[in-house]
């Protein structure tokens, strides 16, 4: 009998998207991270922590657990999702960072901003405006977990790991900010 253990596996996937190419990886809990701007070095670099991290064999697919959520990142970015109904994998959030997450996720709607104090106030954590914004930086799953969604209380657009330009991008597909002229 083999007693040796399994690595969880963990499928991944780089698609093409309005802003630029994303990584996507899933566990057999749900989506476990979105990665920005995607291109070759980004990619390695993503998957080499990622696998430090979960301790698992990352195997290039894009079917299986991967075919849903590209599914809804496409609609989303063809305008017809609101709202991402799919099973997310918390495990590369922790404490504060990840009660502020799920809060984002659940209660910032599509097509809505909320600012980074009103949130640490969500989570009962007045004046921790701050550790909000390191919450949005650390987030493992942007787009679909919406950190684009935080902004200045003085109606600036705060910082965005993607980019502000992609930031922007985010919110004009919803409608919050103008699409850009050309």
């Amino acid at each position: 009998m083999d007693s040796e253990v399994q690595s969880p596996r963990v499928e991944w996937a780089v698609v093409t998207s309005d802003i630029g190419p994303l990584l996507l990886a899933a566990t057999d809990q749900g989506l476990v991270t979105v990665v920005f701007h995607a291109d070759a070095a980004i990619r390695d670099r993503a998957l080499d922590r990622l696998a430090g991290r979960l301790g698992a064999e990352l195997v290039e697919s894009a079917s299986g657990r991967l075919a849903e959520p590209i599914r809804q990142l496409a609609a989303y970015f063809e305008g017809g999702l609101r709202g991402f109904d799919l099973p997310l994998d918390w495990s590369l959030a922790t404490g504060f960072n990840r009660q502020v997450l799920r809060e984002l996720a659940s209660g910032v709607p599509y097509g809505t901003v909320v600012g980074y104090g009103d949130l640490a106030d969500r989570v009962g954590q007045p004046g921790a405006a701050q550790a909000v914004g390191a919450a949005m930086g650390a987030n493992p799953l942007p787009v679909v977990v919406p950190c684009h969604r935080v902004v200045e209380s003085d109606g600036g657009l705060g910082g965005f790991g993607g980019g502000l330009e992609t930031k922007r991008q985010l919110l004009a597909l919803e409608g919050v900010l103008p699409q850009p002229l050309f």
